[in-house]
């Protein structure tokens, strides 16, 4: 009887063996190489793979994954993935999704003390309270929360704006696209909520002139 964490090791052997039968120089030509035309910021919530629900192959996206899906501007680990995606492996196109019942988004709406995520979860606490009034205007708790979730999707991508490292890829090479989506935990539907093209403008006092 296997234990749980050796059936992984054990899938993961079926996996690459069917993988190599499908196609023998699969792992030879991933190995030399990637490209991927997509950065994917998700939520680190095990319900929503990004390669899964979209149906992409490995190679195909390079995923950053973190609670909420936040861009946050002191995030050092976001930033450096980030940079090389846009500068390093010439992304056209990032994708901030959230999903429906994200957990932080619920945490963030209570009152609730959680510990040091407490610090995580203030940045999304910011973006309630910049949009309160539109998400008192729904009817229950849960559709609250999933405007939230959607509005919070929205900050992300104009976090996203906002950095040197796109702006710059925005002046130099019109890229990347930015598009924020919402993932559906109940039907597994993709929702498109707000985009941003190559050049798009944002409150001056965020635009960086010498780039």
């Amino acid at each position: 009887m296997l234990n749980s964490y050796e059936k992984l090791l054990q899938e993961n052997k079926n996996w690459a063996i069917e993988q190599v039968k499908k196609d023998p120089s699969f792992f030879s030509r991933l190995s030399h190489i990637q490209t991927p035309e997509f950065l994917w910021i998700g939520c680190s919530d095990s319900r929503v793979p990004a390669d899964k629900i979209t149906g992409t192959q490995p190679g195909e996206i390079f995923v950053h994954r973190n609670i909420a899906n936040m861009v946050v501007h002191t995030d050092i680990n976001l930033l450096s993935v980030l940079e090389y995606a846009v500068e390093v492996l010439k992304i056209k196109h990032i994708i901030v999704c959230g999903h429906y019942g994200c957990g932080g988004v619920r945490a963030a709406m209570s009152k609730e003390s959680f510990g040091i995520i407490n610090k995580w979860l203030r940045n999304i606490k910011d973006v309630y309270r910049m949009h309160e009034a539109e998400i008192n205007n729904e009817k229950t708790e849960e559709g609250k929360a999933n405007k939230l979730v959607e509005l919070n999707v929205r900050e992300q991508i104009l976090n996203l704006a906002k950095t040197s490292i796109v702006q710059k890829a925005w002046k130099n090479e019109q890229r990347p696209h930015l598009h924020g989506w919402v993932y559906g935990l109940n039907d597994g539907i993709i929702k498109p909520v707000c985009e941003m093209e190559p050049g798009s403008r944002i409150d001056p006092i965020y635009e960086y002139d010498n780039l």
